[in-house]
């Protein structure tokens, strides 16, 4: 390769391109994710020193009273280490990988999406950005259907940034926004959010935020100093599903 063409590839003139295609569009969440990555090389030979997937998803975060959008990495795997890609080569390199069981659901404002890198050195790294749908744990799947069979539909769902007594692995969480329409819980509570603070093929552990209407007025005192609202753990288990909405039923009508 000549000096120029170096140079050229090095600012990434002429340089490869990615394009990530994907088994579907449609994951769950602790789904096994399967494609190929398809690699065109340029107008001259590239040394990659590695190929990654990456997932991604966008969170809410504020800061002296003002909100901004930023960006959080949910996984990172590594697909191939480093290969000489020849000029006007095609490569077609397949992988798999398990998407994170914590992996956000895309409802409401959420959206998540898979990064393509290739690493090469002092150069512009090609990249490529799939956007999947994310659908909910089997799991995390019931406890949302059973709150909604208690007369409760979804307002909002956003990731949004977490607090330092809740913040796991990511600096977010997601929090899935419902409010009473029928049933019992119509004219007592205001709302009710869940978060999955964690989740495994066995369980998932959330948090309940059960925000009661005001009544009278210490209701509304109570309200306007926001001790109206109340959190409670809840730990749900996958040998017990038959029991979730019976068990969220007295959460709710215990705080309500």
């Amino acid at each position: 390769m000549s000096l120029f063409n170096k140079m050229l590839a090095s600012i990434g003139v002429g340089s490869a391109k990615v394009d990530t295609v994907l088994s579907k569009a449609v994951f769950h969440a602790g789904e096994v994710m399967e494609g190929v990555v398809k690699i065109y090389g340029g107008k001259t030979e590239q040394k990659i020193d590695a190929l990654y997937l990456a997932v991604y998803t966008t969170y809410i975060r504020e800061s002296d009273d003002r909100k901004f959008t930023d960006k959080a990495m949910i996984q990172k795997h590594k697909v191939l280490d480093g290969f000489t890609l020849a000029a006007n080569e095609e490569k077609e390199i397949p992988f798999s990988f398990v998407l994170p069981f914590d992996t956000p659901v895309t409802k409401g404002a959420t959206r998540v999406w898979i990064q393509t890198m290739l690493d090469i050195a002092s150069a512009v790294d090609p990249t490529d950005k799939d956007y999947i749908q994310v659908e909910p744990t089997t799991l995390a799947n019931t406890v949302l259907k059973e709150i909604e069979n208690l007369g409760f539909r979804l307002r909002k769902a956003e990731c949004e940034q977490a607090s330092r007594k809740y913040r796991g692995v990511y600096p977010f969480m997601q929090e899935f926004e419902y409010v009473p329409m029928t049933g019992e819980f119509y004219g007592k509570l205001d709302e009710v959010e869940v978060v999955f603070l964690s989740q495994t093929p066995e369980k998932a552990e959330l948090l309940l935020q059960i925000d009661r209407k005001a009544r009278g007025f210490g209701g509304f005192l109570a309200e306007a100093m926001d001790q109206d609202e109340t959190f409670v753990p809840l730990t749900v288990h996958k040998h017990e599903t038959s029991e979730i909405k019976s068990r969220i039923y007295q959460l709710l009508r215990k705080y309500s």
